[in-house]
Parts: C-alpha cells; sequence; structure tokens
C-alpha cells in the first residue's frame, strides 16, 4: 500500500436564488427563495493544490464512501458535493442537477481557488458527469422533458478539464429500464403479473439459463413497461394543468424495480459478479423493497431521470457529445451494481479522442475487502493525472 496523507474535513455551503412555483424539496434546502447545497472538501491541513477531484451523484452523498477517501489518502484534493436532492429523488429533476453541479465547479475555482477541475462520476455519478459536461461543452438544453423551463445555456455552465467515469452504469433511465418487473400487469395492483416473465416465482415456466428469444421478450416488454408508465405521466400532467388550480404535481409509487436475467443467469453478458445478487442484496427481496429504483416519484421526475424516451441524462447520448475533454474511464469487471456491457457501450460512444480504457478484473463496486483492487484504482487516477498535468 502507498503511504497515506493525513487529512481534514471541510465543510462547504454552496446556496444561490431559485424562483419556482412549488417546493420540490423537503425543509429549508430549497424552499426559502434560494437552493442550499452542501458538501465536504477534504484535503491535507494547509496544503494547496491546483487540481480538485470533484465527486457528485444525483441523489448520494459520497464523503463516506471508500473512493474519495482514498484518494485524499494520496494527498489529492477532493470535493464531496451534494445536489438539493440528497438521500432523497422522488421528485428529482436532471437538469436542476446539472445546475447544482455547475454552482459547485464555480465554487471550486472562483471561492476555493483552484485552476482546474476533475469530475469523478462513479456509479450513478458517471452518467451525471457526461450529462454535465455535454451541456458545459455546448449547451443545447431548455426544458425539462415536463416542459418546465430549465435553461442550461444561460446557467453559465464551465466546463471541468477532465473526467473520470468509474464503476458507473449508462444512466439512471436505462439502468432502470433493464431492471423493471416486465410481469407487472397493473402498476396499481403489483400482485397481478404474467406468470411467463415473472422470473423470481417458483411457477414461471422460464428459468435460467434463459433463451435468447426469452431474454429479447423479457427486454422488450421492460421497455413497453417504462414506456407506458411515461404516458401515464404525460397525460396526468396534461390533465392538471387543464384543470388549473392548486395541485401542480402528483406523487405515485412504481412496483417491482429490481427484475433482471442477469442477476439468475451468469451466462448473459459473463463477468465476474456472484450469481443471484446485487449491490443491494438479494435482488428478489429488493424487487418489492422500499428502496428499489425509482420507487417514490412525482410525475416530473419520472420524465426527467426515469424515462427510456425522455431523459436528457442518457450516458452515451451525452458522451457522443463530449468532444474535447480528456476522459479516463475504469470498469470493475466483478461489479454488482453495473453490467458487464455498460462500459464499453459508454467508450463506444465517447467522441473526445483523447479517452483511456482501463478494467481492474475482480473489483466490485466498492471495492469493500479489496484493498488490492482499490490501490490498483488509485494508481491509474494518479498516473493519468500525472499526464494529462493535473
Amino acid at each position: 500500500m502507498s503511504q497515506t496523507t493525513a487529512w481534514v474535513r471541510h465543510p462547504q455551503v454552496v446556496s444561490f436564488p431559485d424562483i419556482r412555483g412549488f417546493s420540490e424539496t423537503y425543509g429549508f434546502a430549497g424552499n426559502s427563495g434560494k437552493v442550499n447545497l452542501e458538501g465536504q472538501l477534504l484535503c491535507p491541513a494547509g496544503s494547496r493544490a491546483r487540481t480538485v477531484y470533484v465527486f457528485m451523484h444525483p441523489t448520494s452523498t459520497l464523503q463516506l464512501l471508500p473512493m474519495p477517501m482514498a484518494l485524499a489518502d494520496r494527498g489529492l484534493h477532493v470535493l464531496c458535493a451534494a445536489s438539493r436532492y440528497p438521500r432523497n429523488d422522488s421528485a428529482l429533476i436532471m437538469e436542476k442537477v446539472a445546475i447544482d453541479l455547475g454552482r459547485w465547479i464555480a465554487h471550486a475555482r472562483e471561492v476555493l481557488g483552484y485552476e482546474r477541475v476533475v469530475l469523478v462520476g462513479w456509479s450513478g455519478g458517471g452518467s451525471l458527469s457526461l450529462f454535465y459536461q455535454a451541456q458545459a461543452e455546448k449547451p443545447t438544453i431548455t426544458h425539462t422533458p415536463a416542459g418546465d423551463a430549465v435553461d442550461l445555456t444561460t446557467a453559465g455552465l464551465s466546463p471541468a478539464d477532465g473526467v473520470i467515469f468509474i464503476a458507473a452504469h449508462l444512466s439512471r433511465a436505462e439502468t432502470l429500464t433493464e431492471w423493471l418487473d416486465p410481469s407487472v400487469i397493473d402498476e396499481l395492483d403489483p400482485d397481478r403479473r404474467d406468470i411467463e416473465f415473472d422470473i423470481y416465482a417458483d411457477e414461471c415456466p422460464n428459468k435460467a439459463p434463459f433463451s435468447t428469444d426469452f431474454i429479447a421478450a423479457f427486454r422488450a416488454r421492460q421497455v413497453a413497461r417504462n414506456r407506458r408508465i411515461t404516458a401515464w405521466c404525460q397525460e396526468q400532467l396534461e390533465r392538471l394543468r387543464a384543470r388549473g388550480g392548486a395541485e401542480q404535481e402528483r406523487a405515485f409509487v412504481v412496483h417491482r424495480t429490481m427484475c433482471d436475467v442477469r442477476w439468475l443467469d451468469p451466462t448473459i453478458e459473463p463477468s465476474e459478479r456472484r450469481p443471484g445478487w446485487s449491490y443491494m442484496g438479494d435482488p428478489r427481496t429488493v424487487n418489492v423493497g422500499p428502496v428499489g429504483l425509482a420507487r417514490f416519484c412525482t410525475l416530473r421526475s419520472w420524465l426527467s431521470q426515469w424515462s427510456y424516451d425522455l431523459s436528457n441524462a442518457k450516458g452515451p447520448m451525452n458522451a457522443a457529445k463530449i468532444h474535447r475533454t480528456p476522459v479516463l474511464q475504469i470498469e470493475n469487471t466483478a461489479d454488482d451494481a453495473v453490467p458487464a456491457a455498460h462500459n464499453p457501450a459508454i467508450w463506444a460512444a465517447l467522441a473526445t479522442p483523447d479517452k483511456e480504457y482501463h478494467r481492474i478484473v475482480g473489483a466490485t463496486h466498492y471495492y469493500i475487502g479489496q484493498p488490492e483492487h482499490l490501490e490498483t484504482c488509485m494508481g491509474l487516477i494518479l498516473d493519468w493525472s500525472r499526464r494529462k498535468g493535473f
């Protein structure tokens, strides 16, 4: 192991005005006429650096995870930045998260004094980093998929100097779609299911290893379910707008969102992942539990972050819009959260010629109990950073 550096946590706060028709964040975080963002700067006491490594996830806070702390151990300056939706994505709007990230990057440069900013897109932060960088290089978005004005062309988004894409999936919309339970017939009654596609049920006639035809039908039904929910959200918003009055938004539950043939059949996109397991535990339990992806939603949030067709934050789509930023991509081959096909898809889509791809064989999503793989990852980041002048 490399020698570690003693470092401290410096709390950071970014506040800026925000005007909207109704509150979508809980408590003081965003209903006081301002957006109030919290974060932590991890760095050696009294040290100075030209470069800061910024971690941001749409809904998580990352300052306690192994990755940012390991970078701080190596003496790097690390900013773990939260969006306006920390630990609660039920009403999250991806376009507003991009604005939050832009404010953090401005804070890093203008307040903290860093000359260079490297975005570290870990897990769900990977597609966020691609979304942000694509819009920072050439902003085009003026409205959310629901039609609400959120203008990224005038938001002053400043491009990062580099992007690290690590242990990251395609996007929230695309990953959720690959995990939606296609056996659900009635969104209001999850007990009504098509047994032909209920792969977690003992009575299901289709068992692993699954046939090619079954997998294709399974995937098509997952996309169809996503599109049904999207159409319903659009219809409900149109109805609320036409009716007028105080009700402008509606919350709902999406049942059974952790169902993937890959969990049960390791021959599909084979990797070193653990069969019958997911990063949140037994997928059969997670599928019906309270912490599944998109379990609690609003109409606008579904369209922005979960809609397969309408979300602006899909990874390959945004990777194709990044033309001049250096990108380091690291795949963990035993990742129990990121399917094996996702990283190659991002790599193929990246338009920038300055890109590198590395695989850490046997590494899981969080590197828990894998100090040797975490050390390998640190080595890749440090080597790339030196060569790029960061």
